[in-house]
């Protein structure tokens, strides 16, 4: 029980950091990450929040993967609807001012990716699930058997351009986003010693069976 407070500590780590990294992105000004075009342009096409839009998005991508096979866990159900509701959160608190310009955005672009970064070690320690977009990522490589980096791309270029279309904000930060961020991720799991390929993320089953099913099979006997 200790081991999985430990692990739900980070997952929720993560999740609360997480969103600080993205609006931080958003409010550089210069053009936002890949899938958050299409958020924003979702969003403007429904008339809803930021957030709101990133869950709607997340729930239809969890309810696809799961149609094609794809096992949930906790952090994966946790991620489409917690980080959504503090980006919400976070912009409503004005707590992250806009950049006035080019350089004090990139500034904060970059320190967008580095908190994002941190937030996805914590997230990605804690073993719940991968994020539904990675999900996603993971279907198509197993659906195609092309490389992960190419489906990554794909997805990425689909997201963007649909977004775009849908009015969401292209500019240097997305092309900067889609090159720099791997790199941020890599240097940042290097610093906290995290070995993300080491991970075997646990379906919803399996943690409930874990945290329930020792405990009714104690009561039975």
């Amino acid at each position: 029980m200790k081991l999985y407070i430990i692990r739900f500590i980070n997952l929720i780590t993560g999740l609360i950091v997480f969103p600080f990294g993205i609006v931080l992105m958003l409010q550089a000004n210069i053009g936002y990450p890949p899938w958050d075009v299409f958020h924003e342009g979702l969003s403007g096409l429904l008339n809803s929040s930021f957030g709101t839009a990133s869950i709607l998005v997340s729930v239809v991508i969890l309810v696809a993967v799961t149609l094609m096979g794809e096992k949930l866990g906790i952090g994966t159900i946790l991620n489409s609807i917690l980080i959504g509701l503090l980006i919400d959160f976070i912009f409503s608190s004005n707590i992250i001012p806009a950049a006035t310009g080019f350089i004090s955005g990139l500034i904060m672009l970059f320190a967008g990716m580095i908190v994002i970064s941190v937030g996805s070690c914590f997230y990605m320690r804690s073993a719940f699930g991968a994020g539904p977009r990675d999900n996603l990522m993971v279907v198509l490589v197993r659906k195609t058997n092309w490389p992960i980096g190419i489906c990554r791309a794909i997805i990425e270029a689909t997201v963007t351009l649909i977004g775009w279309i849908m009015g969401g904000p292209v500019g240097a930060g997305t092309v900067i986003t889609a090159i720099a961020i791997g790199a941020c991720v890599q240097v940042t799991f290097k610093a906290f010693r995290f070995d993300a390929a080491k991970v075997k993320h646990e379906s919803l089953m399996v943690t409930y069976t874990a945290l329930f099913g020792r405990n009714n099979a104690d009561k039975r006997e």
